[in-house]
């Protein structure tokens, strides 16, 4: 089958060469996107740019996909000549191929899937394959995936395979089943009903031979969960509790101590008011296909970040925080609030507030003996079962993983003017997430002003102040943005961040940068040049580190 594939891949490129866009012969549909995104690279010691010898990086991605009637498929080329400073050197071994290819069939509520498939289950707890190109992140399934949903209400899912390891293969194979249940469609009487209720459970298996070990390694580990969602007009909630058995690995120093996670969210909206409070607490969570495999390296599931996802430069790069799959405790609260127009504070055209608050904390734990010494007289007279550590999934340690409280005030002054104003304040454990050594949490408070200008009908500028406070790390930093908009087309933006507050005064340097965008239709092409700060780049807790550079940077994308 999977030869078909690789041949299918073939005719679907012809096609694609062959000048043929949206519709083939025989009623054969094709569409896809282009994304490529180069930089180069030039010396600079101030910033502590590496130096990297082939001068340029570039990542490009092709997506073709072809339907007809009940059948679709597709193929996705890749290539890193070589890869963009800050991606795995291993996408570099290969440089360009075919790492992704399917083919689907749907019909009467079967739906098939052989070859490549992204696949979560509830909140992804035990379960979650995805691919986040921004971050070199891809723990993409192949083998067979079926879905199938034998009467209304009732909705099932099985799969097998093994996951993307940048261009080969984990040795583990990964099993997995779901099934939900939608009450109000399975049971006539509760259509109608205000109250929707959906049931759901997932059980997950990954296989690893255990090779030659010292100790006795389990080759097949298994993991289930459970989870509920409930709405009832404006009120919204989800719950969902996971449990691993032992799994020994690279991440927990090989104990046999089992996992456990519980996630619940509560929603509640009205008409200018909204509000969403989710706690998490996980405990010896990693769970991944190759019980050896460390950083983001396949992961078979993914655990949710109870962390606002800032979009400012200084609030979103320098100390955004990485989920501890290990363990944590957290909660997390969103309210937001439109004041009404016509009022003091909501002026014309009303006033949106919004606040934000997060807090991640360790479990209170006992350690049962030094955990760099699992095969030591002492480790085994000590814990004899080798469990690691004694702690509770409801227990709070006092070390703080990460604080984050914000407030962001929106409020449009007339028909020409927009601003928004925010104030952020973060408590970040630099050593945990970062892997240094200071010995103290960094303090940072930042305050950010965005405008929006509209000066004609076609013509708008954008500018951004922000300035961070911090007496840890690197101290303080300033930011600014200044962005000219010629709709629908041209977008050019100027903007410098300045370390002027640096301990080291040869490292009090500025980051300034230019760049051009120009958009038509599907397509969309960015220039720029300067300098890019090294920091590190997040997306719901799952992080890259981004080095130091100084060259030109080009994006393109476009779909068809």
């Amino acid at each position: 089958m999977l030869r078909k594939i690789n041949v299918l891949a073939a005719v679907l490129v012809l096609s694609a060469l062959n000048g043929f866009s949206q519709e083939l012969l025989d009623g054969i549909q094709i569409h896809g996107n282009i994304d490529i995104y180069g930089q180069t690279y030039n010396k600079d010691s101030i910033i502590g740019a590496p130096v990297v010898p082939e001068k340029a990086g570039l990542n490009a991605f092709t997506n073709l996909i072809a339907t007809k009637g009940a059948f679709t498929a597709g193929v996705r080329f890749e290539s890193y000549m070589p890869p963009i400073q800050g991606f795995d050197n291993r996408y570099g071994n290969q440089k360009v191929g075919i790492p992704y290819r399917f083919v689907n069939f749907v019909k009467e509520g079967l739906d098939i899937t052989v070859g490549n498939f992204y696949e979560q289950f509830g909140t992804g707890m035990i379960l979650r394959a995805y691919e986040a190109p921004s971050l070199g992140y891809d723990n993409v399934f192949d083998g067979l995936r079926v879905k199938y949903s034998p009467f209304r209400g009732v909705y099932l899912k099985a799969l097998a395979g093994n996951q993307r390891y940048y261009w080969n293969k984990s040795d583990g194979i990964v099993r997995a089943f779901d099934g939900e249940v939608q009450l109000n469609e399975l049971i006539k009487k509760f259509n109608e009903s205000k109250l929707r209720v959906a049931l759901g459970g997932s059980f997950v298996s990954k296989f690893q031979s255990a090779g030659i070990s010292s100790i006795t390694l389990p080759e097949n580990v298994a993991s289930w969960a459970s989870r509920v969602q409930m709405n009832y007009k404006g009120f919204g909630f989800t719950g969902e509790y996971a449990y691993k058995i032992n799994d020994p690995s690279s991440d927990n120093n090989f104990i046999y101590r089992p996992g456990q996670g519980l996630f619940l969210s509560g929603t509640y909206s009205t008409k200018g008011f909204g509000i969403n409070v989710s706690a998490k607490t996980i405990d010896n969570m990693a769970f991944r296909s190759d019980r050896q495999a460390t950083i983001n390296d396949l992961f078979i599931n993914y655990l949710p970040a109870l962390t606002r996802q800032h979009t400012y430069n200084l609030s979103s790069t320098l100390y955004p925080y990485a989920t501890q799959p290990n363990g944590e405790i957290g909660l997390q609260a969103d309210i937001i609030y439109k004041v009404k127009k016509g009022t003091k504070i909501g002026g014309q055209y009303g006033t949106t507030i919004q606040v934000n608050l997060s807090a991640i904390q360790g479990h209170d734990t006992t350690r049962l003996s030094n955990p760099n010494e699992l095969l030591t007289q002492e480790y085994l007279t000590n814990d004899p079962t080798r469990q690691g550590y004694k702690t509770s999934l409801f227990s709070v340690g006092d070390e703080i993983f990460y604080r984050d409280y914000n407030i962001e005030i929106t409020r449009k002054i007339n028909k020409s003017i927009k601003l928004k104003g925010s104030y952020i304040h973060q408590n970040y454990n630099i050593d945990l997430v970062q892997g240094t050594a200071t010995g103290s949490n960094v303090i940072a408070d930042i305050a950010v002003m965005e405008g929006t200008f509209k000066l004609a009908k076609k013509h708008s500028i954008r500018a951004e102040a922000q300035h961070l406070w911090t007496a840890q790390d690197q101290g303080n930093w300033a930011f600014a943005l200044l962005e000219y908009g010629y709709s629908p087309h041209w977008i050019v933006s100027l903007l410098n961040q300045y370390n002027y507050g640096n301990s080291n005064k040869a490292l009090r340097v500025n980051y300034p940068t230019a760049q051009v965008t120009y958009i038509k239709n599907a397509n969309r092409i960015s220039i720029g040049y300067g300098r890019q700060r090294a920091g590190i780049f997040c997306v719901g807790g799952v992080c890259r580190n981004v080095p130091a550079a100084n060259g030109l940077t080009v994006a393109i994308t476009s779909s068809f």
